[in-house]
């Protein structure tokens, strides 16, 4: 896996969280969804409420991806890790997310 293919997984997965979210349809709908639909809100609210939800994904997401890249803390510590795939291969040894992760998640690669 690349650090881009590693940074895509993330924004893919935000993205995946986000519609899970505001499900309304599916029959495995999530405890977030079941919550928000008992919110009751009319279609304008719940595109506001989404769009609060997407902006918190996508701070929490950007910032753990700059964070294991070295760039933000995690906490009270920063630092850059490596990052391996299942077969140890080297998906980043730091510095290599940083402008992958502004490019998915605030310019909308």
């Amino acid at each position: 896996m690349t650090p881009e293919e590693f940074v895509k997984n993330f924004y893919q997965e935000k993205q995946n969280i986000l519609n899970l979210s505001f499900d309304r349809k599916s029959e495995y709908r999530t405890l977030v969804s079941t919550k928000i639909e008992e919110l009751d809100l009319n279609e304008v609210k719940t595109e506001k409420l989404k769009e609060i939800v997407s902006h918190l994904l996508t701070d929490s997401f950007y910032t753990i991806l700059l964070g294991l890249d070295g760039s933000a803390s995690i906490g009270d510590s920063q630092e850059s890790f490596k990052i391996y795939d299942g077969e140890d291969n080297l998906i980043s040894e730091g510095g290599d997310l940083e402008e992958l992760a502004y490019e998915y998640f605030h310019e909308d690669k």
